[in-house]
């Protein structure tokens, strides 16, 4: 487990990805039963963009052909960061989709979210922003989320 612990109760989770350091924060933040996952991108284990946007003269994304790619793999990404805390996508109850378009977002999400949770109606509160700009400039979708661990699993 790769988790660190501070004085109020909170500990927090990382994947050692260089912005982790460079931006300076936690992957997650743990509080009680409480999960608290920052925004997830679609990077490997190294912290390479997996499924980049090929990018404009303008360094915009040329197209949104990757939204699922990128998708499945921030999905995956979300897994690897609640299992530090022993939880999955099944402990979420509410998640935030940032996207740079929404069209390509929403043709790819129903699939997506289903394979991802398991199911055919997830059962988390669920949110799909549009937004101008992300954090990388390949990078076309960001998910934040929030977990809660059963009872039992006090901090």
């Amino acid at each position: 487990m790769n988790t660190t612990a501070y004085p109020i109760g909170k500990q927090a989770a990382y994947l050692n990805v260089p912005w982790e350091s460079a931006y300076g924060y936690a992957q997650a933040i743990r509080v009680g039963r409480e999960i608290y996952v920052s925004g997830q991108l679609s990077h490997d284990d190294t912290g390479n963009l997996v499924a980049p946007a090929e990018l404009d003269n303008h360094g915009r994304p040329r197209d949104f052909s990757d939204m699922e790619a990128q998708m499945r793999r921030t999905y995956d990404n979300i897994s690897k960061v609640l299992a530090q805390f022993g939880a999955t996508l099944d402990n979420v109850v509410e998640e935030t989709l940032y996207v740079l378009d929404v069209d390509a977002a929403f043709a790819a999400a129903g699939k997506v979210r289903k394979d991802a949770y398991g199911t055919q109606r997830p059962q988390c509160a669920s949110n799909l922003i549009g937004v101008a700009r992300l954090a990388m400039s390949a990078q076309l979708i960001e998910i934040s989320c929030k977990a809660i661990l059963g009872r039992g699993a006090e901090a």
